[in-house]
């Protein structure tokens, strides 16, 4: 699978950590850093256009192309989403800075490679469907500026 090269490092890092406790930590200690879109960007109520598909935590997703690079901006309106913001927090910590060739890299995938195979179907598809939304504003990045 091949990631944007932050993305890339954080995944070897969850590699190392085997124990799935101290796994939780780290997400918890991601979700702690979860930062809420700026209000220059969006207002709530938030358009429906920019929901994640399938996410239980009514996930939203923003992006910027600035000077090349992708900048992007997430709501999580359920105040539980803990594993969404965790999301949300590592996307941008690691994606955002990128071009758009390189997120559009994206496989849904990285949510195992970070969260671990056994997770609920529900978290499953609001996680995938979180990383397919950035992958997606990234790929339209690309077609517009090809336009």
């Amino acid at each position: 699978m091949e990631l944007p090269e932050k993305l890339a490092e954080l995944v070897n890092d969850f590699k190392l950590v085997s124990d799935k406790n101290e796994r939780m930590d780290m997400l918890i200690f991601y979700a702690e850093d979860f930062e809420e879109v700026p209000q220059e960007i969006a207002t709530r109520p938030f358009p429906e256009d920019k929901r994640v598909p399938a996410c239980e935590s009514e996930a939203y997703v923003w992006s910027e192309l600035q000077d090349g690079k992708m900048k992007f901006y997430f709501a999580v309106e359920n105040p539980q989403g803990i594993s969404a913001k965790a999301m949300a927090a590592i996307l941008d910590e690691t994606v955002s800075g990128s071009s758009p060739e390189e997120v559009a890299k994206l496989s849904p995938d990285v949510v195992y490679e970070l969260f671990g195979k056994n997770l609920s179907m529900g978290k499953s598809a609001g996680l995938t469907s979180l990383v397919s939304v950035v992958k997606g504003h990234a790929v339209k990045a690309i077609s517009e500026s090809s336009n």
